[in-house]
């Protein structure tokens, strides 16, 4: 599959800096190359893309992408930079710019930099099945809870475990339902689709793409770190 038949696609890799549970998460060495190398390498494996954007506000990870040869065009403004500002906002930003010197995409994929084990034939697959839905939602990377969701506990002020569903914890697994979260590696939406939505964007008729649990990790902390590089040796 190659980037023609007359879509144009963008994807916006969100790095801003700042990170403070691991610093410098995005540009940190990661089995010997930068964390952000290894997504731009499966964007551009997959030939999907018209443009590759990087969107941060640090200097740093400009100059890493452009070592991967990579150009960044602009900067994220301090405004969108800080940690409270949802992706929606900045994916607005990073359109209205290239608009404004006349690139218009019909997809838009927000790809997150900490994605070590995104596979090319995925985001081809998922291009895929995004165009099947006629454009008309938007599409997310998901995989399955590893136990029921209806097992959760949390910890009270006492101390003790609390079931946010009493009693489900005697239900067999085979008897629940399968859940499924995000696993923070890629979206996908038209520009229409964008121009629609709320300041935080909206969690509803989103199309799931299915990640296997092997290649499905958020990278939060050092212990996902860690984890994620043993994942990434065995793969």
């Amino acid at each position: 599959m190659i980037k023609n038949e007359g879509m144009k696609r963008i994807a916006i890799l969100p790095a801003r800096g700042g990170s403070k549970r691991i610093p410098n998460k995005n540009i940190k060495d990661f089995c010997g190359k930068p964390m952000i190398s290894y997504p731009i390498q499966a964007l551009l494996q997959s030939n999907l893309f018209d443009k590759i954007h990087v969107s941060t506000d640090e200097k740093d990870v400009v100059e890493t992408t452009e070592q991967l040869g990579l150009k960044v065009d602009f900067y994220r403004p301090e405004n969108l930079s800080d940690d409270y500002t949802p992706l929606m906002p900045v994916i607005k930003y990073v359109i209205e710019e290239y608009k404004k010197i006349g690139q218009v995409y019909d997809e838009v994929w927000v790809v997150l930099p900490c994605s070590p084990m995104l596979d090319p034939k995925d985001l081809i697959n998922a291009s895929i099945r995004f165009r099947e839905s006629n454009l008309s939602s938007s599409l997310m990377a998901v995989t399955e809870y590893p136990v029921p969701v209806e097992w959760a506990f949390e910890i009270t002020k006492k101390g003790d475990l609390h079931p946010l569903n009493k009693g489900d914890f005697a239900i067999r697994s085979q008897d629940l339902k399968k859940r499924y979260y995000d696993v923070g590696m890629f979206y996908i939406y038209s520009d229409a689709w964008i121009n629609k939505s709320a300041y935080s964007g909206s969690d509803e008729n989103i199309i799931p793409y299915y990640i296997p649990k092997g290649k499905a990790i958020d990278i939060d902390d050092i212990e996902d770190w860690e984890y994620a590089e043993k994942l990434f040796k065995i793969n």
